[in-house]
């Protein structure tokens, strides 16, 4: 017999061998329909698989995560069945469940396009239909190889390559066999709902050097009326794509001679971010911040010394090489190191600190060309970045003022909805961080006491950390219910080490400071991204690029609406003028599509009695207004948006 706890603490026995499906039938046979995966000792199972000694379980459905992952993998394999009985001789590379879906990558004979979605749709249904258990098969590293030899499957014949005997497993559901550690659900009839929605063309292992792979992209649910659901939001998210509202409100751009992956901002979006700048470092003053302005460039041996070019310089921009011999440059990939230097740049006190060194610091990343997107995954961005140095009695009140700062953003910009997930090393792993697990063990400790001090809704997830140092991660749900990480603390003793960053304490000896690193933006291209993407373009008053526009009804009252606009700019109101040769009406559609809060139409009657006829965003028209009365209504708005501004 094995004993199996609860999440609630209670215990019952059971025969060794039980599946997981098992237990939850004998306490519900409604939980075990519902159930899609299980935990068992920590580790997500089918729940078919057994259970051969003493465990703590619990049950995922749908509404959890880690049901949905199971759920959408399963699917992934559905889709590649589906791929093989169509396409026969298609080799397949991997199938994972992503964030809202699935996909796979797959090297097919014929061409695959968006055309035949519905085809492959249709026989994924079929498929489904005829509930295929998920068959798992424990199998030697020497069989695995036979089997996809034989199969002429040089993909998966390589990441077998790269796996240890005794850790490879196959599923099977239907004609279908795969690679795969899982977990998956029970059967495929489970999956009522299937739409594919995209396909594209992805790197083998995403090396640019390897062969372009067809990736055809889905999402699948338990229910016709989830996916209709998701279609309608798929359909709004489609409207609020940050790339085409950006080059309809003229925020920024992109130029194939410039460089694929770097944004220029335009001049609407140029003011939109540098209010968001003022807005950060006005609350940054309050908290002591001190601004620093960093190169662009550094030398090689900088990121040799942080370990920065050891982890990611394949992956960087090529170094710059310089007429004298030997001597290499890298574009800033981060902006700590050269926080550092300025740190160690004097003797420091144990009464200087903290130390909080503050930069809009813009820095490059080799991204591949095939994961760029729009402004959310570029080759060069401006991170919001500060790196505090501070003494371990310090440690936790700054970490926890980071928070608030943080916490204060979300509320002022409306992002209501949040989670922090806590990040920490892979402790299977370790090579692939740095510094003593003591030091790991005290960063990870930390991270995880603030959370718990400000009332965090957390998860934990393991391997997520920065080589250097565990992470506070902010996870922000937008107006679509879409998950986007903005904002990250991490906690570092493994810089100060590596720059032999000190100061003099009370003891007359040396000490080592730690490192906070933090970014509550991110960085100020994904952060745009995700609000504009949230408001549907629809900025806050005190933060829209423009916050009225001068309609005249006809070019005989240009000037009077150009005297309308001076007066609103003396105001500090930011108002333009349309004086196209346009009819009214479509002047109003026009910029009602360019989001422009407030609409000020001006003729004959408004140029007499020098006032304006106001029409409100989305709202209609509100009747006539002198400019005195409406410059100090846009006051009124601003001021009661920014009241606590200024008072994080």
């Amino acid at each position: 017999m094995i004993k199996i706890t609860f999440p609630d603490g209670s215990q019952r026995e059971f025969e060794k061998g039980t599946t997981a499906y098992q237990v939850a039938e004998s306490i519900s046979p409604r939980l075990a329909a519902d159930s899609l995966a299980a935990s068992v000792n920590g580790t997500t199972v089918d729940m078919t698989r057994p259970i051969e000694e003493d465990a703590a379980v619990k049950f995922y459905k749908w509404d959890d995560a880690e049901g949905k992952h199971a759920f959408w993998h399963t699917s992934s394999h559905l889709l590649a069945e589906a791929l093989e009985a169509l396409y026969p001789g298609i080799k397949f590379g991997i199938g994972p469940a992503i964030e809202n879906g699935f996909y796979y990558d797959v090297d097919s004979p014929v061409p695959i396009t968006e055309a035949d979605l519905p085809t492959i749709e249709k026989k994924m249904q079929e498929l489904a239909r005829n509930k295929e258990q998920l068959v798992r098969t424990e199998v030697s590293k020497a069989d695995a190889l036979k089997t996809f030899t034989e199969k002429n499957d040089q993909y998966k014949v390589e990441l077998i390559r790269d796996l240890e005997d005794g850790t490879i497993s196959f599923y099977t559901n239907g004609a279908f066999t795969d690679l795969c550690r899982g977990p998956h659900i029970p059967n495929t009839g489970l999956i009522k709902a299937v739409k594919l929605t995209s396909v594209a063309g992805a790197y083998w292992r995403g090396n640019e050097k390897n062969k372009m792979l067809t990736r055809v992209y889905g999402i699948s649910f338990p229910k016709k009326s989830m996916l209709d659901e998701y279609l309608v939001l798929l359909e709004e998210a489609k409207k609020r794509d940050h790339r085409k509202l950006g080059k309809d409100l003229e925020l920024f751009m992109f130029s194939q001679r410039v460089g694929q992956g770097l944004p220029m901002w335009l001049p609407k979006g140029a003011e939109l971010r540098d209010r968001l700048e003022r807005f950060l470092r006005q609350i940054q003053k309050q908290y002591g911040y001190l601004q620093v302005i960093t190169p662009h460039i550094g030398n090689k041996d900088l990121y040799v010394t942080s370990g920065h070019y050891a982890k990611y310089g394949k992956d960087s921009f090529q170094p710059i090489h310089t007429p004298y011999e030997g001597e290499e440059y890298l574009l800033k990939p981060m902006n700590c190191p050269h926080h550092c230097e300025i740190y160690r740049s004097k003797p420091r006190s144990y009464k200087d600190l903290p130390i909080r060194l503050a930069e809009f610091g813009t820095v490059y990343r080799y991204e591949q060309s095939g994961e760029l997107h729009g402004l959310t995954r570029v080759r060069g961005f401006t991170q919001d970045d500060a790196h505090l140095f501070v003494r371990p009695d310090q440690l936790l009140e700054e970490f926890e003022k980071v928070i608030d700062i943080v916490l204060y953003i979300f509320r002022t910009l409306k992002f209501d909805q949040y989670t922090a997930q806590v990040s920490l090393r892979d402790p299977n792993n370790k090579e692939k961080y740095i510094g003593s697990d003591e030091n790991w063990e005290k960063a990870e400790s930390a991270i995880i006491k603030a959370a718990e001090d400000k009332g965090l809704k957390t998860t934990v997830v393991t391997g997520e950390a920065a080589f250097y140092g565990p992470k506070l991660d902010f996870m922000v749900k937008d107006a679509l219910g879409r998950n986007w990480q903005l904002g990250t603390i991490q906690v570092d003793y493994n810089l100060p080490e590596r720059f032999d960053l000190t100061y003099k304490g009370a003891d007359d000896k040396l000490h080592r400071p730690i490192m906070i690193h933090r970014a509550p933006f991110g960085s100020m291209e994904r952060f745009v991204a995700v609000l504009l993407e949230h408001t549907a373009g629809k900025f806050p008053l005190w933060l829209a690029p423009d916050q009225a526009v001068v309609l005249p009804i006809s070019e005989k009252y240009n000037d009077y609406a150009a005297e309308v606009v001076d007066y609103l700019t003396q105001h500090d109101v930011r108002a333009q003028i349309d004086d196209r040769n346009e009819k009214i009406g479509r002047k109003i559609r026009d910029n009602e599509l360019k989001r422009i809060p407030f609409l000020l139409i001006v003729g004959e009657k408004e140029q007499n009695e020098r006032t304006v006829s106001l029409r409100v965003q989305g709202e209609g028209d509100k009747g006539s207004m002198t400019l005195d009365a409406f410059c100090n209504h846009i006051k009124e708005l601003v001021d009661a948006e920014t009241a606590s501004q200024g008072r994080a």
